[in-house]
């Protein structure tokens, strides 16, 4: 029997990038489901905080030199992969000097929300997909964790609806308690829509540029959703709204979660 792909697309990852407890289940996870007889791969951005020698990561010439447009302005993607530690599993970094070279990852050092953030978000979400398509790696599952992921299901049933790599994915995002109290700019939405598939109904939902609004859109475009605890209120409204979705409630004193997210993954692909 053929063994069935999960991409795990996911802002932060232990060791390389510890922001939340999410970091330790994005770590341990796909670990978890290769063992089970699952094909996965796993792309996040390439922060300055991460360590290149430390962590072994190199590039991988074949897959780098897409151009990301954003706004009629081109940016270079490179891509670095670097073996998971105490896993036969590679991860895959999405690199840009503009947009990752930084030593810090959403704040400067006087706290402040950069300026880019919602640049450096539409960068890392479409450069992932065309990393995907470059790949020719057709996934089952695509599990989207962490704001910066939440316009990846947007794009999924937009801009790429009819690509084949993409057409039999079933779409998980994690839905977790908002991360920043910032706003991205004003303009946000107008960058976003990256092809005439996306619609004014379609950006409505992010329009508000909050946390709150990426999360409640990365949940109105997913087929299935993770929902974690201490969610905003209006994630919560959403979220209990949202029918037809498969959804796992994940507690964060769970004490060993992997078998649920095992589970909820054979159930969606079951379907």
């Amino acid at each position: 029997m053929e063994k069935k792909r999960i991409l795990i697309i996911t802002q932060e990852m232990d060791p390389y990038v510890a922001f939340t407890e999410v970091s330790k289940i994005a770590n341990e996870l796909p670990k978890y489901m290769q063992d089970s007889g699952m094909e996965i791969r796993v792309l996040m951005p390439k922060f300055g905080t991460i360590n290149e020698r430390r962590h072994r990561l190199h590039e991988v010439v074949r897959l780098s030199g897409i151009n990301v447009i954003i706004d009629d302005e081109d940016f270079p993607l490179v891509i670095k992969v670097a073996s998971l530690p105490g896993a036969r599993l590679q991860v895959y970094f999405l690199d840009n000097e503009d947009f990752f070279k930084r030593k810090l990852l959403f704040h400067d050092e006087n706290n402040k929300f950069f300026d880019d953030n919602s640049d450096r978000m539409i960068f890392f979400c479409k450069g992932t997909l065309e990393t995907v398509r470059k790949f020719g790696w057709a996934p089952d599952i695509i599990h989207c964790i962490g704001w910066m992921t939440s316009l990846i299901p947007m794009y999924l049933k937009t801009t790429y609806k009819d690509d084949p790599v993409f057409a039999n994915a079933k779409v998980i995002y994690s839905v977790a308690r908002n991360e920043f109290k910032d706003k991205l700019k004003s303009n946000f939405t107008t960058k976003l829509a990256i092809s005439s598939d996306i619609s004014k109904k379609h950006l409505e939902f992010f329009k508000a540029g909050d946390n709150t609004s990426l999360n409640i859109a990365g949940t109105e475009f997913a087929d299935a959703l993770i929902v974690g605890e201490e969610l905003d209120e209006k994630v919560q409204s959403h979220v209990k709204k949202s029918k037809g979705k498969k959804v796992m409630k994940l507690a964060i004193k769970e004490e060993n979660p992997l078998p649920l997210f095992s589970t909820f993954y054979k159930n969606i692909l079951s379907n």
